[in-house]
């Protein structure tokens, strides 16, 4: 990677759960509990919400010295100076992205099949892999198809990127992710239901801390 990351847990907001009222401090409970990385991510909120709604999760990030993702927006992650951005395969290209921020910028691919992971080895562009849908979820509206833990364990097999796994992962399955050996897990409902990522958070780290005794 060319930009020292800690991609254990991976939490993205939703804004389902998460507004201008609230988002600070979920998120400064979910860094409390023990969360590695924060990705902010709406898809349905003008771009002046999203603004002011990123600068938030960007203090409370840096307060925390946590890392910063932006979903998607290459502008939005720029203006609010994230240490980064995570791209899907339709977004702006990788290379593109690259020519602009250069080697320092943090910058996520989302994968969904082994053919995506082989062309991202090749590109050599990007710090980390998205993997997923793992299973079912219920975040996005067209989600892409479920790859199974199966293809999970190929994929981080055959990357020479760090894998986050992702889609549909909590306390009930996430050991059956971490059997698979990825870099990172991503959690978006699992760590912001019920207004508790603190506790959530909590819970999804005894998991980590199982597997690795």
């Amino acid at each position: 990677m060319k930009k020292e990351i800690n991609l254990t847990l991976y939490a993205i907001t939703d804004e389902r759960f998460h507004n201008k009222e609230n988002i600070y401090e979920s998120v400064e409970r979910a860094i409390l509990g023990g969360v590695t990385v924060v990705q902010y991510r709406a898809k349905k909120k003008m771009a002046c919400e999203m603004y002011e709604e990123a600068l938030l999760v960007r203090e409370v990030t840096r307060k925390y010295h946590v890392p910063f993702i932006v979903n998607d927006r290459l502008d939005l992650a720029l203006s609010v100076n994230a240490d980064g951005v995570h791209v899907g395969q339709t977004d702006l290209p990788i290379h593109v992205i690259r020519r602009i921020v250069g080697s320092e910028f943090i910058v996520g691919l989302s994968t969904h099949n082994l053919e995506q992971v082989k062309r991202a080895n090749e590109e050599g562009l990007a710090d980390y892999l998205g993997f997923g849908p793992v299973f079912p979820t219920t975040t996005k509206e067209n989600p892409d198809p479920v790859t199974g833990i199966e293809n999970l364990c190929k994929a981080v097999e055959i990357s020479k990127i760090p894998i986050v796994a992702i889609g549909g992962i909590n306390s009930s399955n996430i050991f059956e992710v971490l059997k698979c050996k990825p870099a990172g897990v991503a959690v978006v409902r699992a760590i912001f239901e019920k207004n508790a990522p603190d506790k959530n958070v909590k819970i999804l780290k005894k998991f980590f801390n199982n597997f690795n005794k």
